[in-house]
């Protein structure tokens, strides 16, 4: 199986940012841990701090991925851009988000990716990565 893990705006960032509500790990702390975790299947990895290159990336894997593990950061609550490129692709999308965003700021409970999302992890740290990676499993192996 083979799984890309796309990252959105100031992801790149993990391990220096707010290590109060993201840790001290780095993206490619994440990358490693589940690369080592899920090793029996092909994950890969992006991580932008552009909307538009964020969406031809979903584009781009259309035909070579079974499926997305989408942690759209700041895009998750203002683009329907990004929104609308996940309904557009033919592969399933899990969003994940490392903090619990329900309980945080009021402007990050809106989330316009979540509806075209198949699903929607929250709030379990470098945990939620991993926990979109089986989710999605489980969606394509039924």
């Amino acid at each position: 199986m083979k799984i890309a893990v796309i990252n959105g705006p100031n992801l790149n960032m993990l391990g220096d940012r707010e290590q109060d509500i993201y840790g001290n790990k780095s993206l490619e702390d994440i990358a490693g841990e589940l690369k080592e975790t899920f090793g029996t299947h092909e994950i890969i990895f992006h991580q932008t701090n552009d909307e538009a290159k964020l969406i031809s990336i979903l584009h781009d894997l259309n035909t070579t991925v079974d499926g997305v593990v989408l942690n759209p950061g700041g895009l998750t609550h203002r683009s329907v851009a990004l929104a609308d490129a996940v309904k557009a692709v033919s592969y399933p999308v899990v969003e994940v988000h490392m903090s619990h965003v329900l309980a945080r700021e009021n402007y990050r409970k809106r989330s316009l990716v979540s509806g075209a999302c198949r699903g929607t992890i929250s709030g379990f740290g470098l945990n939620s990565y991993a926990l979109g990676v089986e989710s999605l499993m489980l969606l394509l192996n039924r």
